[in-house]
C-alpha cells in the first residue's frame, strides 16, 4: 500500500503582512490519514518550538492543530476524520 502526503503552503497577506519577519511569511499545512499520524507530526516538528494551537477536535470535525517551528515556520496540521465528515 502506498502512503501519500499532501503538504499544501499558503503566503502571508492582509492584516498579517506587517508582521512578517523572516521566515514567517509563509505556513505549511500537512493533512494525513490518521490521528496517530498527526499526533507523530505534531509532536516532531513542533519540538523546540512554540504551540499556537493544541491538537484538539474542531467544530469541522477535523484534528488539527497548530504551532511555530524552532526555526520560526508556522505549520499546522489537520486529520479529516471520515465518520464525522458530512457528505
Amino acid at each position: 500500500i502506498s502512503q501519500e502526503t499532501v503538504l499544501m503552503g499558503s503566503d502571508t497577506a492582509g492584516e498579517w503582512a506587517s508582521q512578517f519577519n523572516v521566515g514567517n511569511n509563509i505556513s505549511l499545512s500537512i493533512n494525513t490519514d490518521s490521528r496517530e499520524e498527526a499526533d507523530r507530526l505534531f509532536s516532531g516538528l513542533s519540538e523546540g518550538g512554540v504551540v499556537t494551537m493544541p491538537l484538539a477536535e474542531t467544530f469541522w470535525g477535523a484534528y488539527f492543530g497548530m504551532w511555530t517551528d524552532k526555526f520560526g515556520i508556522n505549520w499546522m496540521v489537520n486529520y479529516d476524520d471520515p465518520a464525522k465528515q458530512q457528505h
